[in-house]
């Protein structure tokens, strides 16, 4: 019984996420894509999955209590919030010393050191707001549903692939990409957000709550784009190799996400009520 009402959990999730998205990506489109006037829609698409997934609660659930609001312990804040920082520094920082892009601080401006300061403190607060709509969504529904269906490893495996699919339909015409080739921008992009949502899940599932992928989410975001992405220069062939469309976080998404495929093998446990497993961490 409590099988098939996850099954049906997922399933009406799925299909309300898909098609409450594609007006927006429509208006996406139709804009100019997000180096146009579609950059405006990418908000209010940000926040179906949680649309998505407040509703299908409140249809088999009949309440939002389990989609993992409690705040959980301090520590998985501090996973959440310094892993998107190691593995996108070391990734760049590889692509800088091997000359396959240069870094320039004063692209940040003269000030640059208080700028990434100021964007690791402030700026995720903002970053969380388009975040929290994802999560609510993915890991505060979809995540813990499937976790009543399969074990830790396929859980993660499966809403990673659900979610990079999502993202898709923007980088093939909305502008949500890199230089390079579609296909090479969708394949590592792929790569990278099934790697990450290994932790991403487990997060979820070993706190109870869904602020700590929020958090994550928030960071990996801002960290990427506004910090790593404008401080380094084009060496020829440097969009095959940064930004989330590239080789280089593809390869951390691969490495994070067996780590904590190996860690989320002690969450493979009858996942009856994911707070109250969370909160016995």
């Amino acid at each position: 019984m409590e099988t098939n009402n996850a099954k049906k959990q997922v399933i009406t999730y799925l299909i309300i996420v898909f098609v409450v998205s594609i007006p927006w990506y429509i208006l996406i489109y139709s804009n100019g894509g997000l180096e146009g006037g579609g950059e405006g829609w990418v908000l209010p698409l940000m926040w179906t999955p949680a649309l998505a997934g407040i509703i299908t609660a409140l249809i088999f659930q009949r309440s939002l209590r389990n989609m993992g609001w409690k705040f959980g312990k301090l520590k998985y804040y501090v996973i959440a919030y310094f892993l998107p920082i190691i593995y996108a520094a070391v990734a760049y920082g590889v692509v800088w010393l091997l000359g396959l892009g240069r870094v320039d601080t004063s692209l940040l401006g003269e000030n640059w050191i208080l700028k990434i300061l100021g964007t690791l403190t402030g700026g995720v607060l903002l970053s969380a707001l388009s975040a929290l709509g994802e999560e609510i969504g993915w890991r505060g529904l979809l995540v813990p549903q499937m976790a009543r269906l399969t074990p830790f490893a396929r859980t993660a495996l499966i809403t990673g692939i659900i979610w990079g699919i999502w993202h898709i339909p923007l980088i093939i015409g909305g502008g949500y990409s890199s230089g390079a080739p579609t296909w090479w921008a969708i394949s590592c992009f792929m790569v990278l957000i099934v790697g990450v949502s290994f932790p991403f899940a487990w997060l979820r599932l070993a706190s109870g709550s869904l602020w700590p992928a929020v958090l994550l989410h928030a960071v990996h975001n801002i960290f990427i784009q506004s910090i790593l992405d404008i401080m380094t220069v084009d060496t020829g062939n440097t969009e095959y190799f940064t930004t989330e469309f590239g080789l280089a976080l593809a390869i951390m998404g691969v490495i994070v996400g067996v780590i904590f495929w190996q860690l989320g093998k002690s969450l493979d446990k009858p996942q009856e009520d994911i707070v109250e497993i969370g909160a016995s961490q």
